[in-house]
């Protein structure tokens, strides 16, 4: 008994290491007012027992000049990261190996300290939550080329909980042919229905200002060309949600219109980071409205995309002499925030969902020749023999 003694107690130690991890974690969610689950189906959230049989010690091959990628996520936008490391191990007897990514900013030197290795596995769908589940873990964790990688700690994206978050989806490299009967378990409770938080939202900063008082409330501005260096800076940048009320949007909402509809480059649409403003705003011309008319729009969200897939051509103000085939949601949910603050959902489809799916992407950084590498890697199945849309001529442009 003696010699088992050390054993058991390390063994204990371990489950209590990992049950203080799990009980921090549910904190966590508990802390955050506006998070993605309330407070009441905390309960729902269930994990494995854990187990040290799948806590792992991998060797790290590390992966040099990688170029970046963007990795979809499951509100149907996207994030950058490269690959960091491969990452080899065994597991139930198998040997396997996961793939570690590293968050990249759109300069060079804003790289994440963390590795993130979202995964599936044998349980994903079943017992475990069906987009897959993540790890994290610090570079700093390697140590002479090892790092120990303890599944007891996976855990589910918050878009398992709520919608209106940007989880990203595990690539296909990092499906782990073994049931991992660790972490995180399937989310049972009731799906959180996220609205707008207009607490982050931000006024323009001075550069800002100046370029948008550059030019009468009427007069064009300048778009920005993915052919210019400093211009692809600003369309690669990540934009904020703009305070409802800041006194210059008015005259910026003014001025891009005008751009918009300036018959030199007349568009059907115009997000701010075009003009050179990383901000949360754009204007739409709705086809499904009569007289189809331009509509100006702050901090718009695309909550909800449907699974039927239509393709068309686009065409982009920022990108010239360039028009592709590009596939699109036929219909979507939007969110955004009224003249007056408060939060405003729209059901849209056809081809003015498609205006709104292009512009908002400009807002996360996304240009359609995205979506031309996203779709490649798509199995769809086309409907032409099994469903037949028709419309009465003259309802619509063509």
């Amino acid at each position: 008994m003696a010699v088992l003694l050390p054993f058991f107690l390390s063994a204990q130690n371990y489950v209590q290491q990992i049950e203080q991890y799990r009980q921090e974690q549910l904190l966590h969610l508990n802390q955050k007012s506006k998070g993605p689950v309330a407070e009441q189906n905390l309960v729902y959230i269930q994990h494995f027992v854990p187990q040290e049989v799948f806590r792992a010690e991998a060797n790290v091959e590390y992966l040099y000049n990688e170029p970046t990628f963007r990795m979809p996520t499951l509100d149907g936008t996207s994030k950058t990261f490269k690959r960091f490391a491969l990452l080899h191990f065994s597991l139930q007897g198998k040997s396997l190996t996961l793939t570690a990514y590293q968050s990249v900013g759109i300069l060079s030197t804003q790289v994440s300290p963390y590795l993130f290795l979202p995964f599936l596995d044998l349980t994903t769908g079943e017992t475990t939550y069906e987009s897959g589940r993540y790890l994290d873990v610090k570079i700093s964790d390697i140590q002479a080329d090892k790092l120990i990688l303890d599944f007891n700690k996976a855990y589910n994206p918050y878009c398992a909980y709520s919608s209106g978050y940007r989880c990203p989806q595990p690539p296909l490299e990092n499906f782990l042919d073994v049931a991992i009967e660790a972490g995180e378990k399937k989310y049972t409770g009731p799906k959180h229905q996220r609205e707008q938080d207009n607490s982050m939202a931000k006024n323009f900063n001075d550069g800002e200002k100046e370029l948008i008082l550059s030019g009468g409330e009427n007069d064009k501005m300048y778009v920005l060309q993915t052919t210019v260096e400093k211009d692809s800076i600003i369309l690669r940048t990540l934009s904020d949600d703009i305070k409802f009320d800041d006194p210059l949007l008015p005259v910026l909402a003014s001025r891009m219109l005008a751009t918009v509809q300036n018959p030199e480059q007349a568009g059907v649409g115009i997000a701010a980071p075009q003009v050179g403003v990383n901000k949360n705003a754009i204007w739409v011309q709705r086809f499904d409205k009569e007289g189809s008319p331009f509509e100006f729009y702050i901090n718009p969200k695309i909550v909800w995309r449907s699974k039927l897939l239509r393709k068309g051509a686009e065409g982009c103000l920022s990108i010239p002499d360039r028009r592709e085939d590009v596939i699109r949601n036929y219909s979507i949910k939007l969110q955004y925030t009224s003249k007056k603050g408060k939060t405003v959902d729209e059901l849209i489809e056809g081809f003015t969902a498609v205006i709104f799916q292009h512009e908002v992407d400009h807002l996360y950084a996304i240009l359609y020749p995205d979506r031309l590498e996203e779709q490649q890697s798509k199995d769809i199945v086309p409907l032409a023999e099994k469903i037949e849309f028709s419309i009465e001529k003259g309802t619509i442009l063509p």
